[in-house]
């Protein structure tokens, strides 16, 4: 093995196992809603209790989550209240703030991606009288201007499929999944046909999921998409020569389609939408990595990069699904 491809294995090695906790935070997203009346707002929010087990003494902590400001002021906070809902498993907070004039736009900053996790989102709902805005705050977009207005059907579209692409490209899991459909795939051909399929089953479980009762719990779906990427790097290590790949990456893509369907669901965006964004994400980001594997594939040809690479894939995708069980 050459110093560079040993040098090479071992980065692209311990970029995966680091990568591991924070896959366990797959899912992590917190709700909250802001009323304004007149120079006063009323902020609530819901965090799930499994995001601050980490967090000492969470009920102060994130307090300070979130600012907002209207006229080129900070709002003042007045009071700030927090209790336990056992039956939704999640902390529940209130605060009143005070604005120097009523408001005609609100901009809200979020800390809330520095307190739990890098890749937590907050939805954030904005309503004043009968108009409304919402909008994602994380750790692309820590800042985000609130109009109360009806958006244009550019800003619908422009929002929502931004919102989708950032949610597919943002994730651990979805950068070592895809890697592993890269791996996968034995030819130009057939890394197109998984891709699509990959995407197809995304989209069936997006608009199948809401028609039904169930209501998968975000520890299911991290530890799901946890055993999707072992799953396909056994795939790749026991059966090299198997047909019907496409069928089986299509049903592996419908349980990563259980993360934007509860993202969906949380922010009340459009499906068509969002998943556009996703959809276009996925396949910027399959492109890149197809491109990085063909150029290293021949330096690291003494040790096999793909099987490798899947054994990697299978520890890791294995370790996270423990490690999100014992969590």
């Amino acid at each position: 093995m050459s110093t560079t491809g040993s040098t090479s294995l071992s980065r692209f090695s311990l970029a995966l196992f680091a990568a591991v906790p924070a896959a366990a935070h797959m899912v992590s997203i917190s709700t909250g809603e802001i009323r304004l009346e007149g120079q006063r707002a009323r902020y609530e929010f819901r965090m799930p209790i499994y995001e601050i087990q980490h967090v000492e003494d969470p009920e102060k902590t994130l307090a300070g989550a979130i600012r907002f400001h209207a006229g080129g002021a900070e709002a003042r906070r007045i009071d700030y209240t927090c209790r336990r809902v056992e039956a939704e498993s999640a902390l529940v907070c209130a605060a009143t703030y005070e604005f120097p004039q009523p408001a005609d736009e609100l901009e809200a900053v979020s800390r809330f991606h520095t307190l739990t996790v890098p890749n937590h989102v907050h939805l954030l709902r904005a309503v004043r009288g009968d108009f409304s805005d919402q909008a994602v705050l994380d750790l692309s977009f820590p800042k985000a201007r609130l109009r109360f207005r009806p958006p244009t059907p550019a800003e619908k579209a422009a929002q929502q499929s931004v919102a989708g692409a950032l949610r597919a490209a943002g994730g651990t899991a979805q950068w070592l999944f895809l890697f592993a459909l890269v791996l996968a795939a034995r030819s130009r051909r057939e890394l197109l046909l998984l891709a699509a399929m990959f995407v197809a089953g995304e989209t069936a479980s997006c608009l199948i999921l809401p028609a039904t009762s169930w209501n998968p719990a975000p520890r299911f779906v991290e530890a799901a998409c946890a055993l999707t990427i072992a799953y396909l790097a056994v795939e790749i290590l026991l059966l090299p020569a198997a047909g019907q790949r496409w069928l089986v990456v299509a049903v592996l893509g419908a349980f990563h389609g259980l993360y934007f369907s509860l993202f969906i669901s949380s922010s009340g965006y459009e499906a068509g939408w969002v998943l556009a964004g996703v959809a276009a994400a996925e396949a910027a980001l399959i492109a890149g990595l197809a491109w990085l594997l063909s150029k290293l594939r021949r330096p690291l040809a003494a040790i096999q990069p793909v099987r490798t690479a899947s054994a990697l894939l299978l520890v890791t995708g294995l370790a996270w699904f423990f490690l999100r069980l014992r969590s």
